[in-house]
């Protein structure tokens, strides 16, 4: 077992009784005589939310989009991106997500770092013999155990008004 497999193997342990979240696929639906439906994203499975990683029994996944399933309702919009946002909620409550959910879309699975050699983008890394990971895109690496220390923790017992 590698190092990597130990520390995420210790963490969900910790997590064992902690709330998941869900994670859902976007699926474009056939037409009906020619005519485009909606798209929907349907449920594919949960994980444990830690910051840039996401944490299933079984794998490790970087976070993508996060939204909050609501009903399509029609109203003005200062900003495409605001549109656009409400199209993605609408997508989640029409795939069968509850009201004001939270639901993962457009996560990737990695794959644990065994050398230096791992994918630049990727937020996982072995440096100098420590399991590290990247934070944000524009931030260094930090070792691996400390982050999963500290976003297990919150996760478990978040700060007062979280």
């Amino acid at each position: 077992m590698t190092a990597f497999a130990k520390l995420l193997a210790a963490a969900r342990r910790r997590l064992a009784a902690a709330p998941r979240e869900s994670l859902g696929e976007v699926v474009a639906p056939r037409r009906i005589l020619g005519i485009p439906r909606a798209e929907r994203i349907v449920p594919c499975g949960t994980a444990w939310h830690l910051g840039v990683l996401l944490l299933t029994d079984d794998a490790v996944l970087a976070t993508g989009e996060i939204v909050r399933a609501h009903e399509d309702v029609r109203r003005g919009f200062a900003a495409e991106s605001q549109r656009r946002r409400a199209e993605v909620a609408a997508a989640a409550r029409r795939g069968g997500f509850a009201e004001g959910q939270t639901v993962h879309i457009g996560w990737r699975m990695l794959e644990l770092p065994g050398g230096e050699d791992a994918a630049a983008s990727d937020p996982l890394r072995l440096i100098d013999g420590v399991p590290s990971v990247r934070w944000s895109a524009g931030g260094g690496y930090v070792p691996l155990a400390a982050y999963l220390d500290e976003r297990v923790g919150l996760l478990l017992e978040p700060p007062a008004g979280a």
